[in-house]
C-alpha cells in the first residue's frame, strides 16, 4: 500500500521567484554573450573598414621582359598575413608593348575569382573553371565574367618593372 502523503504534489515554486530565475538566466546569457561578440564583430568590421594601402613589387628588370609577349609574374600580396607561407604569394599576367610601356593583369577572373590562364595560341585569356574567355585588352569575350580583368598600375624604376598591388580584385 502506498501513503497518500507520498503520492501528494510538491507544491510549485512561487511564479514571482521563478520569473526572476528565468529573467536572471537570460540576463546573464544576454551578457556573456555581448562580452563575446562585440570582439567577434570590431575584427569582422576592422577588416573591412581597414583596407591595405597600395605597394609597390618588383616584378623583374625591363630586360626580361620581350615585347609583343605575356608572360606571368609573381610576387608578395599587398597585405599578407604572418601564417601566409607560400599562399602570401600572387600574381598578374604582364604584357610588355613597346620599350617602355607594360599592362599587368590580375590573374583572377572577374566572375569567382578563379585563376585565368594566358594562352598564346588562341591569343587570349581563359578561365577553366567557368569557361570565362577574355581578349589580350583585358575585356570580356565570352562566357559569365561581367566586368573585364582588373589592372594594375605598372611602372619602370631604375631599370626595374614594378606592379602597384593591393587586395586580390575581382570583385
Amino acid at each position: 500500500m502506498t501513503n497518500p502523503e507520498q503520492n501528494a504534489a510538491e507544491p510549485a515554486a512561487p511564479p514571482g521567484r521563478r520569473r526572476f530565475l528565468v529573467a536572471l538566466v537570460l540576463a546573464l546569457g544576454a551578457i556573456v554573450t555581448f562580452i563575446v561578440e562585440v570582439p567577434v564583430f570590431i575584427f569582422s568590421m576592422s577588416a573591412w573598414l581597414r583596407r591595405p594601402s597600395p605597394v609597390w613589387r618588383r616584378v623583374g628588370p625591363v630586360s626580361h621582359f620581350k615585347i609583343g609577349e605575356t608572360v606571368a609574374v609573381s610576387f608578395d600580396n599587398a597585405a599578407p598575413l604572418p601564417w601566409d607561407g607560400t599562399a602570401g604569394r600572387t600574381a598578374a599576367w604582364l604584357q610588355r608593348h613597346s620599350k617602355q610601356e607594360f599592362t599587368a593583369f590580375s590573374v583572377n577572373c572577374t566572375h569567382l575569382g578563379c585563376p585565368v590562364q594566358w594562352k598564346p595560341d588562341a591569343n587570349l585569356f581563359l578561365c577553366p573553371c567557368h569557361g570565362g574567355v577574355y581578349y589580350p585588352n583585358g575585356d570580356v569575350a565570352g562566357g559569365p565574367p561581367p566586368k573585364p580583368l582588373p589592372r594594375y598600375r605598372v611602372r619602370i624604376t631604375a631599370g626595374e618593372v614594378e606592379i602597384e598591388t593591393g587586395p586580390i580584385p575581382f570583385a
